[in-house]
């Protein structure tokens, strides 16, 4: 039994797919399913049911595949160990972040991360919250940087700090002449939301959820996962949109004027790294953690005064 052979049959669970497994591990397929077939022969059992497509353990299998995820971790632990005596920050870190957090977040830090750390790789993709803690349960990132409390067993949460959500109104609407919001001031006919899949669709429908029922939703949906696009048809239409404290940052002087903030207790979402439960890497993700918390201003890294918005959604009882 090598590790290699473990490798070969984690790849082979994580895309159900012997020809997928041999791509990502950078062989043949015949090459694959040799080494495969030897383990399978030395340990009496078959691990993958080759019948069905997609591939699936066989029940013992499932088992075997699970022991050699630990191993694996535990053995790429001991070049963390190195690492870590060495006082190195080296190696690829694959990362997902959701959307509506990446192009206000990031460009704050890779430039400064990647001149800290020149020997590390980092690998990002914007994925929606469900896909990225997939692929971390499958091990196919190595952090997810999201809105959260998840609920989720298998995955760690490491909250880095609380943005607040402002709303942002045509100077049309009764928002606008209004110093404060509390959300029973919210008309849900006429807020401009994102598409479903985004957690933050559902917090925005959390705040609102008071006024959210039954037939009550304007006649025209626009669906959109961009940020951005809401602030646009908020301007270049009527209602409001609510937006997340980072997305401010570069708003000229006449949109922010149309940004109301709420009442105290201010509704935020809570923004955490999130790993695996058994994660590894820990120096790099340490080390991306410190970055990101470096360009974060102190007072979003304080919830007092603020109610974390749920990413699940409580009461929506429309469409």
């Amino acid at each position: 039994m090598t590790t290699v052979q473990l490798e070969y049959i984690v790849a082979v669970d994580t895309y159900r797919s012997f020809v997928m497994a041999a791509e990502k591990c950078f062989v043949t397929q015949p090459t694959l399913s040799m080494q495969i077939q030897k383990l399978e022969d030395e340990l009496g059992i078959k691990i993958f049911d080759r019948s069905k497509l997609p591939v699936v353990p066989t029940e013992i299998g499932a088992v075997v595949v699970a022991q050699s995820r630990i191993i694996l971790k535990e053995n790429a632990r001991i070049k963390e160990i190195i690492a870590d005596q060495k006082k190195e920050v080296q190696g690829n870190l694959r990362v997902g972040i959701i959307p509506t957090l990446a192009p206000y977040l990031l460009p704050r830090i890779l430039t400064g991360f990647m001149k800290k750390y020149p020997k590390v790789k980092l690998e990002i993709w914007e994925y929606p919250t469900e896909q990225i803690m997939q692929q971390l349960k499958q091990e196919l990132l190595d952090c997810g940087i999201l809105a959260t409390p998840l609920h989720n067993p298998h995955l760690e949460e490491h909250p880095l700090f609380y943005e607040s959500f402002v709303v942002y109104t045509a100077k049309s609407n009764n928002l606008f002449d209004k110093k404060v919001i509390k959300p029973e001031d919210l008309d849900v006919r006429e807020v401009w939301l994102l598409n479903e899949g985004h957690c933050m669709r559902n917090q925005v429908l959390n705040i609102c959820r008071d006024k959210f029922t039954m037939g009550e939703y304007k006649n025209l949906e626009y669906n959109t996962g961009s940020v951005e696009t809401l602030k646009r048809m908020v301007e270049l239409n009527e209602g409001y949109t609510i937006l997340p404290e980072l997305s401010l940052q570069d708003l000229s002087t006449r949109q922010l004027n149309m940004v109301r903030y709420f009442k105290t207790p201010e509704p935020v979402r809570e923004i955490s790294l999130v790993t695996h439960r058994y994660f590894i890497k820990q120096a790099l993700i340490e080390a991306f953690k410190k970055e990101i918390l470096a360009h974060i201003p102190e007072k979003m890294k304080v919830q007092k005064s603020r109610k974390v918005i749920d990413i699940d959604v409580v009461a929506e009882k429309a469409h």
